[in-house]
């Protein structure tokens, strides 16, 4: 990937702070940039742990990492910005051991209760683990992805890193370097995530949101009709879904594939009930479990009616069924918030935006919209007028290209 002018601007800018932060360059070390995009998921949320269908796509909102290659196994790295820096060697990493870290900022983190030296730490972790040849870096990172955004911030540095401690080449297919990356957060880190932001960071396609499958990991890319956009619209509410939520509504989950198992043969999750039997057994069901399950299954086949509005233009199909999903979301499986409603009530109060919805664990972060190229300045003033007078809060809408996956970029 050849870079722009802009995009030399920030390669300079990365190449001074890595001479600052670990000193000139030897002769033989040259420096590399790799790249990685954040995710916005277009449809389908609360899907993946219950091993149903996403429809992500990589976006240019992107964590850059230069490096130096090391010929040992220690790596230092530092946040551009906080300038917080971690330093460990990767054949002492353990899970609960921790790094050590300085700096007196504190860093961004891509969960409340994690650093971002887990993240980077945990990818060399899951490397060593699964025996992929790997070694030291001295590096410095820059992101554009925003915190508790719902983008995607964790599996992209996760990515960065893996690329950086594989020398920035690709030895491994996207499928399996997103396996390894969500083993990390899984293992390392201690969340319990799907592979959904590590497999749309890794394996995205220009120009193309993915179906994925979160059962068998077969995909299928599906371009966006001519003239419309992807413009994320940033509610300004820093909270996110709370962990003791997200493992709650996963326990819920759970729990309605357990009561229904002995009454439906071969039910493994709720990607194999259909609306019929849980019509048929709801009664079984707590009335909170069920719709918790009503929200899955209905979400699943939304996800693969979306796939094929989009690839037909079939726009008004697409906006209703982002009404489907979000309702569904704020009702059935009560994870959306005032902030995130009325983002979602100004957009589509706005001619020309297609679709709109809450995208994300919810609670906070974004919003997802369809948008015709020349609607994009309306939607961005709406939001900047009507949801500050709603809120309170300072919202912000900003376009979004659709970019490859991981990999490295061509400096000279």
């Amino acid at each position: 990937m050849a870079p722009t002018k802009r995009d030399r601007e920030r390669i300079e800018k990365l190449t001074a702070a890595l001479e600052a932060e670990c000193g000139p360059a030897p002769d033989s070390a040259g420096v590399e940039i790799v790249r990685a995009p954040g995710r916005v998921n277009l449809i389908g949320d609360h899907t993946e742990y219950n091993e149903g269908f996403v429809l992500p796509a990589a976006i240019g909102l992107e964590t850059w990492l230069a490096f130096r290659r090391r010929s040992d196994g220690h790596v230092r790295m530092a946040e551009i910005d906080s300038r917080e820096r971690c330093s460990f060697w990767i054949d002492d990493l353990a899970p609960g051991r921790g790094v050590a870290v300085a700096g007196t900022v504190t860093a961004r983190a891509a969960r409340p209760s994690a650093r971002w030296t887990d993240y980077v730490a945990g990818t060399a972790w899951s490397l060593r683990e699964a025996a992929v040849p790997i070694r030291g870096f001295d590096g410095v990172f820059d992101s554009a992805i925003p915190i508790r955004s719902g983008l995607g911030p964790a599996a992209a540095l996760e990515l960065a890193s893996a690329l950086a401690l594989l020398g920035g080449a690709g030895i491994l297919a996207g499928p399996a370097l997103a396996a390894l990356a969500q083993r990390a957060e899984l293992e390392y880190v201690g969340v319990n995530c799907g592979i959904a932001d590590q497999f749309a960071c890794a394996a995205g396609r220009q120009g193309k949101a993915l179906l994925l499958d979160c059962r068998s990991l077969d995909t299928r890319y599906v371009a966006l009709p001519f003239g419309l956009r992807v413009v994320v619209c940033d509610t300004g509410a820093n909270s996110e879904l709370p962990i003791s939520v997200y493992d709650t509504r996963r326990a819920e989950c759970a729990r309605a594939v357990a009561l229904l198992a002995e009454r439906i043969p071969g039910l493994c999750s709720l990607r194999d009930l259909d609306v019929r039997s849980l019509r048929r057994y709801r009664t079984l069901l707590p009335e909170n479990v069920a719709r918790r399950a009503e929200h899955v299954i209905s979400e699943n086949a939304r996800v693969v009616a979306a796939t094929a509005a989009l690839a037909s233009g079939d726009l008004d199909e697409l906006g209703r069924l982002f009404v489907e999903s979000h309702d569904s979301l704020r009702d059935r499986y009560e994870v959306s918030s005032p902030a995130l409603d009325a983002m979602v009530e100004v957009a589509r109060s706005v001619p020309g935006v297609v679709a709109a919805r809450m995208t994300g664990s919810g609670y906070g972060g974004c919003t997802a919209n369809l948008v015709l190229a020349d609607a994009v300045p309306a939607l961005r003033a709406a939001v900047s007028r009507e949801y500050a007078r709603r809120t309170g809060l300072r919202g912000r809408a900003y376009p979004v290209t659709i970019v490859d996956g991981a990999g490295s970029l061509v400096t000279a």
